[in-house]
């Protein structure tokens, strides 16, 4: 039997760190949305009871530390599933970038699992377990737009935003998520305005949404890699209405309401660094 399912990037139209926790973790506040960049995830049943990921990648291991293998172990585990899978990602997506890559290879194995085995669980339920494997997978399970809070595990969902273009691009560098954790000091960090992003996804007010995107983690990554900043500064002069760093970095992106314009700050950037992508929203 072979299942397909499409994983799709999320960029942050927010990301607000609230506080540290006693157990190291932080409580976040997110809200996500859906991009149309995604990896293709083939799952096959094998009757021997083993899992198996191939890719190509120079940057994303094969073995036990993919979130994708992650995924399949906790949902056999928690399923009591005796049958084997062999995994196949096609990565588009690029790694370590702030778009949530891992997280939605890991998500839609999840997904696909449930349908290749006729498990039947409810998406609460697998977007649950993906948060036993990383913050960042629940979301993804549900897909869409919403909000993430605690470490990334409540979700709830959110009306889609108003239709617009998306350029991205990303510095020819990786940045991990934990370094800058790492850094994070909350009293002294730049807090989004999510109550008026929201608002905004509900007005479907464009104008409104690109003044108030924010993400509390830029101004760490930025202090490492001032690539990052003078992306945004190229994006901002070609036109975008919103520019933001997505997650922890260090892909850019622009939010632009025509295609005319989009592919025009699509074609500067090109010019400016290696991974640009011109992309719709899907959330």
């Amino acid at each position: 039997m072979t299942h397909f399912e499409k994983a799709p990037a999320k960029i942050n139209l927010s990301l607000d760190v609230l506080r540290k926790r006693n157990d190291g973790y932080h409580d976040v506040e997110m809200i996500m949305t859906t991009v149309d960049l995604a990896d293709r995830i083939e799952l096959n049943t094998l009757q021997e009871d083993r899992i198996e990921v191939s890719l190509w990648s120079r940057y994303v291991p094969n073995d036990e530390r993919n979130l994708a293998y992650k995924a399949a172990k906790a949902f056999k585990t928690k399923y009591n599933i005796s049958k084997g899978v062999h995994i196949k990602i096609e990565k588009v997506i690029p790694v370590s970038a702030g778009l949530g890559g891992g997280s939605t290879d890991a998500a839609a194995v999840l997904r696909g699992l449930n349908q290749l085995w006729n498990v039947n669980a409810t998406i609460a339920e697998l977007a649950a377990l993906g948060g036993t494997i990383g913050s960042d997978i629940p979301f993804c399970v549900y897909g869409s737009t919403g909000i993430a809070r605690g470490f990334g595990e409540i979700i709830e969902t959110l009306p889609s935003p108003p239709p617009f273009w998306v350029v991205l691009a990303k510095p020819d560098i990786g940045v991990s998520s934990k370094t800058i954790f790492q850094k994070v000091n909350v009293d002294e960090l730049i807090h989004p305005n999510t109550n008026a992003i929201i608002e905004s996804l509900y007005e479907k007010d464009f104008a409104k949404l690109c003044a108030n995107i924010g993400n509390s983690l830029e101004s760490i990554t930025v202090s490492l890699h001032p690539e990052v900043q003078r992306i945004k500064e190229k994006m901002v002069q070609a036109g975008a209405a919103g520019v933001l760093m997505s997650g922890s970095g260090p892909t850019v992106y622009g939010l632009v309401e025509q295609q005319s314009k989009a592919q025009r700050i699509y074609n500067s950037m090109r010019g400016f660094c290696q991974d640009v992508y011109l992309v719709r929203l899907i959330g």
